[in-house]
Parts: C-alpha cells; sequence; structure tokens
C-alpha cells in the first residue's frame, strides 16, 4: 500500500493509478489519462449508461423509493455468459452512455436523493474508482447523506479499496468462482478465487457486518452475491466457504438468475438449467456457515 496520506475523493491521489493504471488487479499499465485503453476499455472519465430508482435489487437496498443505480459502462472483468453485456461489453464502452466528470455524477446522484432514493448504487463501478471516489467527495459536499453502495464484480484491487475507505457505506461484491480454471475460462482472469477473498477481507474490515435501520434497510455492511451456475462450474459451496472465512456472518445472496446470455452459446456446458433445489440446498449451507441470507 503507498505511503502516501491522501484525503479520500481527492482527485490527486487517484491520477497515479491511472497514468499507469493498476486501479483495479488486472494492472494494464496503460495511461488512462493520456486515452489509453486497457482490459476495461475506458478512458479517464466514467461513462455513465443510466441513472434511475430501481426497484429489482435486494428488499434490503429498494425500501420504499428504491435504490438509486448508476449504472456504469465497461467492466474489468469479461464474464461470458453477462447478463448486461449491452452496458458492460459493448462494441465501444462511449458508445453506451454519456462520458461525463465526476462533478456531473455527483449531480445525478444528489438527484436520485431528491426522487426519494433509500442509496446510491454504483453499479459496475471498478474499473472507474477513480471517478466514483470524486464524485462522491463533492455529492457529500453538497449534502448527500444516504449509502453509497460499491456494487462490483469483486475482482477488486486492496490497494484501491484502501483508497476507496470512509467513503463507502455497503459493499455489494459478487463472488464468482472458488475455481481458478473456471474464473480464466468464463471471466478472463486467472486470479479470480485469491483476489476476491483479499477484496472481501478489506471491504468487511471497513464496513463490517450489514446493518439496517428499523424499516430494514441497509445503512452499513458487506452483502455478497453468488451465482449458481449451471453443472456447479463455481463450486458454490467452496464459494460460501471462502466468503465464511474472509467475512464470517456477513449477508450473502445465493442467485438462481442464471440464464445464458451474451456469448454464453459458445460454451455449451453453460446452456443448462440450474435446478431450483440445488439453490435451495445452498441457501441453507450458507447459514449454516454462520453467513446471513439476504435473497428475500
Amino acid at each position: 500500500m503507498s505511503s502516501r496520506v491522501h484525503k479520500p475523493g481527492e482527485p490527486q491521489q487517484w491520477a497515479d493509478l491511472i497514468r499507469d493504471c493498476v486501479l483495479c488487479p488486472r494492472a494494464c499499465h496503460v495511461d488512462r489519462m493520456a486515452g489509453q485503453l486497457g482490459a476495461c476499455r475506458c478512458g479517464a472519465r466514467a461513462v455513465v449508461a443510466s441513472a434511475g430508482p430501481h426497484f429489482g435489487e435486494e428488499r434490503c437496498l429498494v425500501g420504499t423509493g428504491g435504490s438509486g443505480t448508476i449504472f456504469l459502462a465497461g467492466c474489468n472483468l469479461d464474464c461470458v455468459f453477462c447478463q448486461n453485456c449491452d452496458i458492460s461489453h459493448p462494441p465501444s464502452v462511449r458508445a453506451a452512455g454519456r462520458e461525463i466528470e465526476p462533478e456531473q455524477i455527483a449531480a445525478l446522484a444528489l438527484g436520485l436523493k431528491a426522487r426519494g432514493c433509500e442509496n446510491i448504487n454504483f453499479v459496475s463501478p471498478t474499473h472507474v474508482a477513480h471517478a466514483v471516489a470524486e464524485a462522491v467527495a463533492i455529492a457529500r459536499q453538497e449534502g448527500l447523506r444516504v449509502p453509497i453502495v460499491y456494487n462490483c464484480g469483486g475482482y477488486d484491487s486492496v490497494e484501491t479499496l484502501h483508497r476507496l475507505e470512509g467513503l463507502i457505506e455497503v459493499y455489494m461484491p459478487d463472488f464468482k468462482w472458488a475455481d481458478a480454471d473456471a474464473g480464466r475460462r468464463y471471466s478472463g482472469v486467472s486470479d479470480y478465487p485469491a483476489v476476491a477473498a483479499a477484496a472481501l477481507r478489506e471491504m468487511y474490515r471497513q464496513v463490517g457486518p450489514l446493518i439496517t435501520d428499523a424499516r430494514g434497510v441497509v445503512v452499513r455492511g458487506v452483502l455478497v452475491r453468488h451465482l449458481v451456475m449451471p453443472g456447479d462450474l463455481a463450486r458454490s459451496r467452496e464459494v460460501i466457504d471462502l466468503v465464511a472465512a474472509a467475512a464470517p456472518a456477513c449477508a450473502i445472496n445465493v442467485m438462481a438468475q442464471y440464464r445464458p446470455c451474451h456469448r454464453a452459446a459458445e460454451y455449451p456446458e453453460l446452456l443448462a438449467p440450474v435446478a431450483r433445489r440445488t439453490v435451495a440446498a445452498l441457501r441453507q449451507y450458507a447459514v449454516d456457515r454462520g453467513l446471513v441470507r439476504a435473497d428475500h
């Protein structure tokens, strides 16, 4: 970790990470400040695909006002079954939305709060964490007082997470794979389990277990998502074991929403269905390991 002490959200603390980009664990070492593109295909500015109240998230995020989602185009993973591929893996990231400055992202967040949203939910923020951090700092200065949700794929740099400390109330990472070979084949990275476990430990250190208010709406903590894959390709029980070890008693949503999208047809093993009884058994296993169900 860098020995420099930075104020959270300070632009200068992020410039060094994207000038020779090591913002995420891919460490592409491209100069995004000069317009070079790495694996995420995103330059120095974030591209916002859409923003609005979302009522399809977990109940503890939605409340009565909805979760104020800001969908960010691009991704640092390359999941061949991606269900948001039109946003995460478009032919051109810039064409998937509006390339805007942190001040404009802050204005979007403040607008969502004014519409009654319970939180501000940044979807796929990892590759533009620098812009998210600056936007959150600006919005806080302008009076934003709802929780910030960091809704990510789990493939996050501990150094970047250190720099986000104090800006994020709710971390909501995926934990996709316990099998490194599956991570390489289906998400394009060779070290997913180890990286995701280290990132989860850091997230949990910062914000701890999930805490909700009297209405059952989240105010702080970690909520892990795990999508059950066909044929147990993710090794889901091992995923749950890794989550329980990295973040004891945290909340987890073991999800049954898998459907073959994007390039899944190129992989016959991804076309099989996931049985409901398999998901039910995994949800019970998570409880048995001391985790808290967040699928309802």
